[in-house]
Formats: C-alpha cells, structure tokens, sequence
C-alpha cells in the first residue's frame, strides 16, 4: 500500500514542465498570503517541493538534451574540418 505523499509524487511525476511550474507558482502565491492552517501550509509545502523536484528534473533532461546536440554538432564540426 502507499502513502498519500508517494501517490502525490507519482502525480506529480506525470506533470509537464509547464504544468509543473504554473502549480508551483500558485503554491507559492498561496503560501505567501497566509490565511491556512498550519497543517495546510504544510501540505502547500510538500506539495511545492515535489512540484520544484519535478521543475529541476525536466531542467536537467532539457540541458542534457541541448549538450547532446551541442557535442554533436561539435563532433560534425572537427569531422568536416579534418576533411578539408
């Protein structure tokens, strides 16, 4: 059986970047105004910190992506050059 905070990160996990980010960014905005309990901001809480997690690993695999494709056209690069 799994616990509520794990089916909250298995959600999340299904989240687009986008998605992610607008979430988080009105997680925020609530915290910021106050007005819950504290039980409720300590859900906003957690909440945030997977939303962020979720942010961070599509930021990694996006650099990964572009750092891919800037070796590549590097190797392309030397390979023609050695042509010459």
């Amino acid at each position: 059986m799994t616990s509520e905070a794990e089916e909250t990160a298995a959600v999340a996990e299904g989240l687009g970047y986008e998605q992610a980010r607008d979430e988080l960014i009105d997680v925020v905005r609530r915290l910021e105004a106050g007005g819950t309990t504290l039980e409720e901001s300590l859900a906003l809480w957690e909440r945030g910190e997977e939303l962020a997690k979720v942010c961070r690993r599509w930021l990694e695999g996006a650099r990964a992506r572009l750092d891919a494709a800037l070796a590549g056209e590097e190797g392309r690069e030397a390979g023609s050059e050695d042509a010459d």
